[in-house]
């Protein structure tokens, strides 16, 4: 069975506190969205496994512990999930990079797939989710599908602000993928925005509302 994990650690509270306020300028919003997923990143990648190697050191033979699979890919859905990559890649800089395209139609709230790219051997390797919202679940629950159908079996979702309903709506479809998340808030409004939130992430990155 997933579980959720709401990170209490100060920096990220502090960050996305910061990011919620409506005064964050554009370019202040991207570094702070790099910032957590870097400090998320350390978080929920300490169970990556370990194994004990030997290596010489200046002075000695040594016997020490590495990662035993670096097999990793982070996927961003598009466009908000972008913001998110740099910060993780600056930990896992071998991490393959895959993208999916979605959007959410106006009316019906459901998922529109536009593009999906993913790396050739992506089934082999543990996949992390990106979007910073978690919101109705319907994006996530369409990217772990389409995750799934190209035979990805360990599927993990990471994002800064979840909603119960995102919460509820991504485990019943799924249950065994784990999500990360900064800060869990209260509801979704008549139009489908987390509250108290912080807006329409991908418009606060890239300044196009």
């Amino acid at each position: 069975m997933g579980k959720v994990y709401v990170f209490d650690h100060p920096l990220i509270q502090h960050k996305t506190a910061l990011i919620r306020d409506r005064r964050t300028t554009v370019k202040e919003f991207r570094e702070l969205v790099k910032e957590i997923s870097l400090l998320m990143g350390y978080e929920f990648t300490r169970d990556l496994p370990l194994e004990e190697v030997e290596i010489e050191t200046p002075l000695a033979t040594a016997k020490v512990r590495m990662l035993t699979n670096m097999d990793i890919a982070i996927v961003p859905i598009l466009r908000a999930g972008l913001g998110m990559v740099d910060g993780i890649l600056e930990l896992v800089p071998n991490a393959k990079v895959g993208h999916i395209g979605l959007y959410r139609d106006p009316e019906t709230h459901l998922p529109v797939e536009y593009y999906c790219k993913l790396p050739a051997d992506v089934e082999k390797r543990s996949v992390f989710l990106l979007d910073p919202m978690l919101a109705t679940g319907g994006s996530a629950v369409a990217a772990v599908d389409f995750m799934k159908e190209k035979g990805v079996g360990d599927i993990s979702f990471v994002c800064l602000i979840a909603a119960p309903e995102g919460i509820d709506a991504l485990h019943g479809a799924h249950p065994d993928v784990d999500i990360f998340i900064a800060a869990k808030d209260s509801h979704l409004n008549d139009s489908k925005y987390i509250v108290p939130g912080l807006g329409d992430a991908g418009d606060r990155l890239y300044g196009t509302k």
